[in-house]
């Protein structure tokens, strides 16, 4: 004997359908189907779209930034800051240019400035003027490249190497003293992220 599950009767009071007519059954699948695609379509669509305008938008700011080399005016305090590159604030022909790769970040920083101000300067990086030494040219060949300084007008020309323990940066800075009593200041410092 097999055992069979009673049928459930229809609700007295609910008036039985007809049938659905063919028409109605195809403008609700694909009313249905629309609104699937609107709901996955449309979304996917602005990812794509916007996933493309990012990329665009990086590689014309690398583009930019790579052809300008340095750039006339102040490095952002956060620059100074993070790079520990303190600016004497009568500082003169000021440019810097920034680099960023997962491995270095370097911030090059040019300005002429005064005797004063560049001892000035060297104490708040942590050095002073006796650790420069002459004709010691202590940016590299590549950082030279990168923002087109040439060391080789006239001089005489100094330089040293300020290391600091990670996180903070080490700064390689140059100094020209053509002039006398207004010194150009090079520097490169960089920091590992």
């Amino acid at each position: 004997m097999t055992a069979s599950l009673p049928r459930q009767a229809s609700p007295p009071d609910e008036p039985k359908r007809p049938p659905e007519d063919p028409r109605h059954k195809f403008r609700r699948r694909a009313l249905t189907l629309l609104i699937i695609v609107l709901l996955i379509g449309v979304p996917a669509g602005y990812l794509v779209i916007s996933a493309n305008q990012s990329r665009d938008s990086g590689k014309q700011k690398e583009e930019k930034y790579s052809a300008t080399g340095l750039t006339s005016g102040w490095p952002s305090r956060v620059q100074r800051r993070l790079y520990q590159v303190p600016i004497p604030t009568n500082a003169t022909d000021i440019a810097y240019y920034e680099t960023n790769n997962w491995k270095t970040s370097r911030l090059y920083v040019q300005f002429g400035t005064t005797d004063d101000d560049l001892d000035k300067f060297l104490a708040d990086v942590g050095t002073n003027r006796n650790a420069l030494k002459k004709a010691d040219i202590t940016i590299s060949g590549r950082d030279q490249k990168v923002v087109g300084w040439k060391f080789t007008g006239p001089g005489p020309w100094s330089g040293l190497v300020h290391e600091q323990k990670d996180p903070a940066p080490t700064q390689d800075i140059v100094v020209n003293w053509s002039q006398p009593q207004h010194p150009m200041v090079y520097v490169v410092s960089r920091t590992i992220p």
